[in-house]
């Protein structure tokens, strides 16, 4: 059963006005819960995998769903680098990779430590049109971590198609809240426990049939198993035939924490976040004289100490690249924004330069 914005917001608990979900999500009432109770029956001895197992797949089926792929073509793990990092195993020596400069290191450092890659690093706003036949991936993130840049997706995914270049989106920073054409891209890795609203400690991989088929399961344990019930012990190797060969043993109090997280966002639609966010990170802008953009996270410059005298007054934000970074989601309210931009507004009149540019 769908439900709207004002309902769902009735689900987070926080006192403060919460701008960092661009660092790590809160957690709905429901999410927080399940993990207190599966903490407790572990500390009685109660817990048993069936749960936790059982939370893995709700999670595995409701991502699929909010980007819009068969739970078969997504596997499950922790961290977005170790996804990356199988994507750079796979490549010949002599592959050219191109990424973004100053794009998140979870993603560019797989590629950097794999001897043998040709890596190029080029600005954001020219990675589309830098794709030649001479590519042959292109990894980059839909929105950048330090500023909130969105990236056109549509045309990377075009022009990659039309040079025969392979796309891996990390879209850690887009999902939950933007729309992503995960049908359009070969591999789509996304941490858990931002948009997405789990505990630290989940992530998953998307793709197509073919793009997966070529990853190597580096980290094969007994969960990615035929039949993980069945794979705990001894010869031969029996791996399941879709995406789930590729998944890690889960830290199970996250993913009991992940399913109900990712239920809350699709009961309200991504269209419906996306709206909200925007016009959060709008008004904000506004209040603050700043051009309109079309990014849920606003990056400005502000004298030193800013954020922690925002924490002090009860709004939290964070800085990245030497600037402070507010980011809006389901959680944040217009109490929230106006709160914080009254805050900020003597500081922002008084700095240097001016918001990132719209994107």
């Amino acid at each position: 059963m769908s439900i709207t914005v004002r309902e769902a917001q009735r689900e987070f608990t926080a006192d403060v006005a919460y701008l960092n979900t661009a660092g790590y999500g809160l957690p709905p009432r429901a999410a927080h819960e399940a993990v207190l109770a599966a903490e407790r029956d572990r500390a009685a001895g109660l817990m048993t995998p069936a749960r936790p197992d059982a939370s893995v797949a709700r999670s595995r089926e409701a991502f699929a769903r909010i980007i819009g792929l068969p739970p078969s073509r997504v596997a499950c793990g922790a961290q977005v680098s170790y996804f990356a990092g199988l994507v750079a195993a796979s490549l010949p020596d002599g592959a050219r990779v191109l990424v973004a400069e100053g794009d998140f290191t979870s993603l560019l450092f797989p590629f950097l430590a794999r001897p043998g890659l040709d890596v190029r690093p080029v600005p954001l706003e020219t990675i589309t049109d830098r794709i030649d036949a001479r590519t042959d991936v292109v990894a980059v993130s839909a929105v950048q971590s330090a500023d909130g840049r969105v990236l056109p997706l549509d045309d990377l995914a075009g022009a990659a198609r039309a040079h025969g270049a392979r796309v891996l989106l990390d879209a850690t920073q887009a999902v939950g809240w933007l729309p992503v054409p995960a049908d359009r891209v070969d591999w789509l890795v996304c941490a858990g426990y931002k948009w997405l609203l789990g505990p630290r400690g989940t992530a998953f991989l998307a793709g197509t049939e073919e793009a997966l088929a070529g990853l190597p399961p580096i980290g094969a344990s007994w969960y990615g198993g035929a039949d993980a019930g069945d794979s705990v012990y001894g010869t031969p190797l029996r791996l399941a035939g879709d995406a789930r060969r590729l998944d890690l043993s889960p830290a199970w109090g996250s993913w009991v924490g992940q399913a109900p997280a990712l239920e809350l966002l699709e009961r309200v639609g991504v269209p419906a976040i996306h709206a909200h966010d925007v016009a959060l990170a709008r008004r904000f802008r506004a209040a603050l004289g700043l051009p309109p953009g079309d990014s849920a996270i606003v990056s400005l410059p502000v004298p030193g100490g800013t954020a922690d005298r925002l924490r002090a007054a009860g709004v939290i934000t964070s800085v990245r690249a030497g600037r402070l970074r507010c980011a809006f989601h389901l959680s944040t309210t217009e109490d929230d924004v106006d709160r914080a931009a009254a805050l900020l507004a003597p500081v922002v009149d008084a700095a240097p330069g001016g918001a990132a540019p719209a994107s």
